[in-house]
């Protein structure tokens, strides 16, 4: 069995677990973990949480929405189309299920810090199974989870090497695609989200090869 192949035999099992998981116990059961079909994956992009489109209609794929557009409209100005990044790079999520709304009425519901430690052991399983040279923490509560608090500006823009149950990887983080979120609209902070776009984009053709990624935008 080649290594390839024993990490998509062990991501297979590992999916089917997660998939069953309802240990949070959210009332709506059409609220079920996101999943990632990546098998062969040694890139990790790791966001929030997800939305309700997200679990809707039986999808459970994350970045499904309006955030999800967002983030794909990102990275195609590097060359990454959607499908390549969902087949080659696997999608995690510091919790893995939809929240539900925010009491204010604006986006969703942050997750309590008791979702994020029941979830975090499906994203340490996978730091251990995956042992990503690259990963992409998407938001706060992501960039958090790999790097030391500081403001987005200290953070975004820049390469950083993180260690991990996993191990070490270089970690690139972007700030939250989510409209609600008005971080990127200032211009220093575009600047610094269109470096941290290329730092990527220089990343993922040293992990696939210039034939892997199209032409930018």
């Amino acid at each position: 069995m080649t290594p390839a192949s024993a990490l998509a035999r062990r991501l297979d099992a590992h999916c089917a677990a997660l998939g069953a998981c309802r240990q949070c116990g959210h009332d709506d059961p059409g609220v079920v973990p996101i999943l990632s079909p990546a098998r062969s994956p040694r890139v990790m992009l790791v966001g929030q949480a997800p939305g309700r489109v997200e679990t809707s209609e039986g999808e459970r794929k994350a970045f499904a929405g309006r955030a999800g557009k967002t983030m794909f409209r990102w990275l195609a100005t590097i060359g990454v189309d959607e499908a390549t990044l969902r087949s080659r790079v696997y999608i995690a999520a510091v919790t893995r299920c939809y929240p539900g709304a925010s009491p204010t009425g604006r986006g969703d519901r942050v997750p309590s810090r008791a979702e994020q430690e029941t979830c975090g052991a499906w994203l340490d399983a996978e730091l251990r199974l995956i042992r990503p040279a690259l990963l992409v923490p998407v938001g706060k509560l992501a960039i958090e989870r790999f790097l030391p608090p500081a403001p987005l500006d200290q953070l975004i823009g820049r390469a950083h090497e993180v260690v991990h149950v996993g191990g070490r990887s270089l970690a690139i983080p972007l700030p939250h695609p989510s409209g609600a979120s008005s971080w990127v609209n200032a211009p220093a902070h575009r600047a610094l989200l269109e470096r941290a776009l290329a730092l990527l984009g220089a990343e993922l053709r040293a992990q696939w090869g210039e034939r892997a990624i199209g032409r930018s935008a």
